[in-house]
């Protein structure tokens, strides 16, 4: 049985006793145990069910990579999924429960799946579930989607917070074992500015576990020595559980800190998110111990020889009493050493090459460890524990030559570097054959804007296994002196994928790679004969890798055996996918502060208090609230809106048009920017002037428009929609990072900087001259045109710009004299009948006029000439993103639907929505359609309906009477128009 040793531990307290529930089961462990450590001290060996066949899981591992030992951790609004116990640190009042299990954990029904086994082998779910076709909606997925998934969702709201950080440094050095310590040493003693990280609770990585001898001191002295060298450097920063989840372009690097996971409560954040830019990224992040794949090796109680070691050295926790050791390398020996110093029991190092020599199997067997090479462990014995194995010849196929009792198999079945920070940004890999593993390949590192190395690997990362080749790793890769340790002579390990080598398909059938999904030796080899060749292909076939380990564990081992079925050599075969993040990051610390109101904060223009306190009614435009109407009285919105318009026509209106997006566009090349961007010519709009422009995406389709101004020789303000002033700054980016990188160009978002005020009506200009501080006469402000000045001795740009029809400025300040300007407008105003209008009245005015909007005559699928738009896209230029959409066949053919305008017969209202029916009906019995409504409103001007809409055939069909649908069988007959209802030359407009 797994318990707790009398002496040792040099990670615990045992004055501070830690208490804890499994499944309700009340444990106890000390300060500074891992939930993990706890369990075994409590003799919990089975912790949970595998993914498919519900198979008895126990500990394997005592890092990230631990595939098996998940939980439910929490209660209540602390609830989380899926968490490691081997990397979750113990706290009094602790609560987990298991997972993938009913009714219990010792009784799981589940468990039925695993004496089918056979017949649901790798991919079985794409040959079972095709047929009967009608099963699939009605059996097959309400059955899968219940049995899908670990652990439970949880229910209640988020009781901790989260916040996130920045960081900058000169060098940042992931991983404080201690090629990371030394490297800090070095770099920080030159002057630099260093961040160095370690995802665990402790500094050394495992090399004072290992006993290793450093500068003539044992490890754990030198690495306290070394820390404190390190908080005396103001220029160094050290950080400790703080995970490195990926590494991205430019030095961008994403971390994890666990802040206050192990004191719930205490008021401070959870977690904290660090968004690092580094000059330089090293990973030390050392190398994970690959398991052996023999028959039952996912019995309760088989573990890695490393993982056994960490539990004795670090917790004083036995994993059982007596342990046997299969290796293939030396490494395991330092395992079969450490319990026999800590008075356990080693019956036999079970040793797969054919000779054994080194210091290491000689110390064992001075100690009396009987030691057999050549051997093979045949098979586990016992269920939902260890109980014994059976040994076998490594060379043979499976005969067994004896059984040896034992509670615990440690295995070790080599190391392999953890590559994943360094391939997650294009570092490509190397296979080693002498240590039978992939390691960074120094000639081709991921590399930096400049073509620069951007993340070296050192140490064990970068497959220097011993603690004196890290080091010597370290020195000549930093440049600088390194501290020397104690070389340890060890023999070739010797690559073993499958134990014994000659075993057939009933122990291949229990020989397991992924421990989570429950995939086996049997199902890569079945991938391979059905032919998956391709490893990311085999990946998705049998869902190798895809656990919440991402195959930290199994993947080596599923190359090695996919390439033994293919004939084939590992490094032909090549590796998956490695992508961010390294580890699990809950959903909290990516959202931070995000949650609740402030999940997407509301906008509010500088006047939004103003229009609050006069009645508006707000609606919804992106994340802002604007202005519908302001009723009166008793008014209902329709007869609001319909005063607002009709006062703009005869009067005066003004609206808030704060919420407009505007965007800095500067620089030598901006002018070529804003021509690749804008289907007409910017690069050569005067100083001074306004011209209307449209955006397409690269399919060709209509995407935004607004207004651009030119503010200097290299500076030009694009006006954007008020829902995509976000999205288009992001797109411009998009293209200025990813694929204009050399343009020198920079735009910034300046929509909430300025307020900006519509005055329309054919008093507009009076209200301005009453304001006074500048000439505003058509003469000295034609229309598209704008002046810098003040009104009303506040500073302003005004634009003679109008979007509904009249006469009209629209007036730029400072967000600060938002609110004062509008209320100086106001009080100027009065005399002219002026009344603010809101966003419906703006429609209707716009619709009024012809002019379209986005997003209700585009959708998506909509270019600019289907809006007889073909004046404002340039003949002259060679090319602007959208223009080789539009000359694909489809986008370029007559029979498209284009922009009309529509009166209905009777004068009423066109239903929004309706679609104009064409003769017959199509393969579902509907009728066939011709065109559609895209903005339909009643006119207090025109005192009838309107419409705007897209029909085939267009302008062509000016005169045509066609029919609309409605809700029910009865139509809606109405003539196409000119889409310009009201002023169709311009004249009020450019009064």
């Amino acid at each position: 049985m797994s318990t707790r040793l009398s002496k040792g531990g040099r990670l615990i307290d045992r004055a501070r006793p830690a208490h804890f529930t499994f499944n309700g089961k009340r444990m106890s462990g000390f300060a500074g145990d891992t939930l993990a450590a706890s369990l075994l001290a409590n003799d919990q060996m089975l912790v949970g069910r595998s993914f498919k066949y519900h198979r008895p899981r126990g500990i394997v591992a005592s890092g990230a990579e631990e595939p098996n030992a998940i939980v439910n951790m929490g209660e209540g609004g602390r609830f989380e999924p899926n968490q490691r116990t081997t990397t979750t640190e113990l706290f009094d009042g602790l609560t987990c429960t298991s997972q993938n299990h009913f009714p219990s954990l010792e009784f799981d029904v589940g468990v039925v799946n695993n004496y089918a086994a056979r017949f649901l082998p790798a991919g079985f779910y794409y040959k079972t579930f095709i047929h009967p076709r009608f099963a699939w909606k009605h059996v097959f997925e309400p059955i899968i989607r219940r049995s899908a998934g670990l652990g439970k969702a949880p229910v209640g709201q988020d009781a901790d917070h989260y916040e996130q950080a920045y960081a900058f440094c000169d060098l940042l050095i992931v991983g404080g074992g201690i090629a990371g310590l030394q490297a800090a040493l070095i770099v920080g003693q030159a002057g630099h500015r260093v961040i160095l990280m370690e995802q665990t609770a402790h500094w050394g990585g495992r090399a004072p576990v290992d006993g290793d001898v450093i500068d003539g001191t044992s490890a754990d002295v030198w690495v306290k020595n070394a820390v404190q060298a390190l908080e005396k450097m103001s220029n160094v920063t050290l950080r400790l559980r703080c995970m490195a989840a990926g590494v991205y372009d430019h030095g961008y690097v994403l971390a994890d800190e666990k802040v206050a996971d192990h004191t719930p409560g205490d008021g401070r954040p959870k977690h904290r998110l660090w968004r690092i830019r580094a000059g330089k990224i090293v990973t030390a992040t050392g190398a994970i111990e690959r398991p052996l794949s023999f028959a039952g090796n996912d019995i309760p109680g088989v573990m890695l020889a490393s993982a056994v070691r960490d539990y004795v050295v670090n917790f004083a926790v036995s994993p059982g009493d007596r342990t046997v050791i299969a290796t293939n390398n030396d490494d395991g020996y330092r395992t079969a050493i450490a319990l026999k110093e800590a008075g356990l029991e080693v019956p036999l190092v079970v040793d797969a090459r054919s000779t054994v020599t080194g210091d290491l199997p000689a110390k064992a067997k001075a100690m009396g460890i009987r030691v057999e090479a050549g051997r093979a462990i045949v098979k586990v014995k016992g269920g939902k524990r260890v109980t014994g194995v059976s040994i076998g010849l490594q060379a043979g196929e499976g005969s067994v030559l004896e059984e040896v009792a034992c509670d615990v198999v440690a295995m070790s079945g080599g190391w392999s570097p953890v590559v994943h920070l360094w391939s997650h940004c294009g570092g490509k890999l190397t296979w080693d054959d002498a240590q039978a593993h992939f390691r960074p390949d120094a000639t081709r590192p991921p590399t930096s804007h400049d073509g620069s190395a951007m993340v070296m690997a050192i140490g064990s990362a970068n497959g220097h296994l011993s603690a004196a080749g890290t080091l010597a790793d370290v020195g000549a890769q930093m440049g600088g002196k390194a501290s020397t340790a104690v070389d340890v002579t060890e023999a070739p390990m010797e690559a073993v994928w499958i134990m014994p080598q000659g075993a057939g398909i009933q122990l291949k059938s229990k020989m397991w790679l992924d421990y989570q999904n429950d995939v086996k030796v049997s199902d890569v080899q079945l991938a391979a004969r059905e032919g998956y060749t391709s490893v990311e292909h085999t990946k998705r076939y049998t869902t190798l890798g895809m656990a919440t380990d991402q195959g930290k564990l199994s993947n080596i081992n599923g190359l090695a055996v996919l390439a033994g079925a293919l004939n084939d050599k590992i490094p032909n075969v090549g590796t998956t996918t490695f992508r961010p993040p390294y580890t699990p990051v809950t959903l909290g610390a990516l959202a931070g502060e995000s949650r609740g109101e402030i999940f997407q904060p509301l906008r509010m223009s500088p006047i939004h208090r103003w229009h609050e306190a006069n009645g508006a009614y707000m609606e919804p435009v992106g994340l802002w609230r604007r202005a519908f109407c302001y009723p009166r009285g008793t008014e209902s919105h329709e007869q609001a809106v319909h005063r607002e318009i009709l006062n703009a026509r005869e009067n005066v209106g003004m609206l808030d048009a704060s919420t407009l997006g505007k965007i800095i566009v500067k620089g030598p090349d901006a002018g070529k920017f804003l021509d690749m961007l804008y289907t007409n010519v910017m690069s050569n709009l005067g100083i001074g002037k306004c011209r209307y422009g449209l955006m397409c995406n690269e399919q060709g389709f209509l995407s935004d428009d607004g207004v651009v101004i030119r503010l200097s020789e290299d500076s030009w303000l694009c006006h954007t929609t008020t829902g995509g002033a976000d999205r288009i700054h992001a797109w411009m980016e998009d293209w200025l990072q990813c694929e204009w990188w050399d343009w020198q160009v920079y735009a910034t978002n300046v929509t909430e900087e300025y307020s900006q005020i519509a005055v329309a009506g054919p008093k507009a200009r009076k209200v301005l001259e009453k304001l006074g501080g500048m000439d505003v006469s058509k003469e000295a402000l034609p229309f598209m045109t704008f002046a810098d000045g003040t009104l009303g001795g506040l500073p302003v740009r005004v634009h003679r710009i109008s979007f509904s029809g009249e006469l009209s400025y629209e007036i730029a300040t400072p967000a600060g004299h938002g609110l004062a300007l509008w209320e100086a407008l106001i009080e100027a105003g009065a005399e002219f009948g002026v009344m603010p209008y809101g966003t419906e009245a703006m429609h209707i005015m716009r619709a009024e006029k012809g002019f379209i909007m986005i997003g209700d005559e585009t959708d998506g699928t909509v270019i600019p000439q289907d809006l007889n738009l073909g004046w404002a896209i340039s003949k002259k230029k060679a090319d602007y993103l959208g223009k080789r959409g539009q000359e694909r066949t489809y986008l370029a053919s007559p029979d498209r639907w284009k922009l009309a305008g529509f009166e209905a017969l009777d004068g009423s209202v066109i239903p929004d929505g309706s679609y104009i029916i064409a003769d017959g009906f199509n393969g579902n019995g509907q009728r066939n359609t011709q065109g559609r409504v895209t903005s339909t409103y009643y006119s207090p001007t025109l005192k009838k309906g309107i419409a705007m809409g897209l029909v085939k055939g267009g302008m062509d069909r000016l005169g045509d009477v066609v029919e609309f649908n409605t809700l029910t069988t009865a139509t809606v007959k109405a003539r196409v128009v000119d889409p310009v209802f009201y002023d169709k030359d311009g004249e009020k407009g450019n009064a």
